[in-house]
């Protein structure tokens, strides 16, 4: 019994070097659990509830399309003229055919979509990750990704709308659309997770670092 305490014991006490403000970032991961299982998923439930598949396909197609303006911006930062000029044809095929981007012609036509953002951009030119930090709303992040973030809400075309009632209409519909197409992990992660604090700070780096190296990450060195 003695044994097992010592170890739970030491097992609370490890510290992962990738998380040196692990109490702080705790703190803010159970607000952020507060605010979405009381205000946030309630809002995506009935969000999903109410509106037909199509629809909510549209809406995010919609978002995925702004987005592809900054991917091609952000392929093209990271030396992928290819891929820029792809992902701006995406943008500009489905910001006409496809009425502003509500319908996604551009996947039809075989354009790839890809996934690029400043964070990733700095990654790419030598930037490190830096410590995990949880931030509020936006959740989990690393320094790098947290400086990233700036430039992408800086350049966010919705952030810039200057009608008030208008930019924060589209930016809780954005938020709510994006929570409503997480719904269905909720389970898988509540399962698997005995830690879910751990489990989503260690998803969130390991899909980052993949993303950075196009899915070809370097090999950590062994340990000693």
């Amino acid at each position: 019994m003695a044994s097992w305490a010592m170890l739970l014991a030491g097992q609370a006490c490890a510290q992962d070097p990738r998380d040196p403000i692990e109490g702080f970032n705790r703190a803010v991961f159970a607000f952020n659990e507060g605010l979405d299982t009381f205000l946030i998923r309630p809002l995506a439930q009935g969000y999903d509830a109410v509106l037909p598949g199509p629809v909510r396909t549209g809406v995010g197609n919609f978002y995925n399309n702004i987005g592809d303006l900054f991917v091609s911006v952000n392929s093209l930062l990271q030396g992928k003229p290819g891929d820029a000029v792809g992902d701006a044809s995406r943008f500009v095929f489905n910001s006409t055919f496809g009425i502003a981007g509500i319908f996604d012609v551009a996947s039809e036509m075989g354009i790839e979509k890809h996934d690029e953002d400043f964070g990733q951009t700095l990654g790419r030119w030598g930037a490190g990750p830096g410590p995990y930090l949880v931030l509020p709303v936006y959740g989990p992040r690393n320094v790098r990704d947290a400086a990233g973030l700036v430039l992408d809400a800086s350049t966010d075309p919705v952030g810039g709308i200057d009608h008030v009632p208008t930019r924060n209409t589209l930016t809780a519909l954005r938020l709510v659309n994006q929570r409503a197409n997480l719904l269905p992990a909720d389970k898988i992660i509540e399962e698997a997770a005995l830690d879910k604090y751990s489990y989503l700070r260690d998803a969130y780096l390991q899909r980052r670092q993949s993303l950075v190296f196009d899915g070809r990450p370097p090999r950590e060195p062994e340990a000693e």
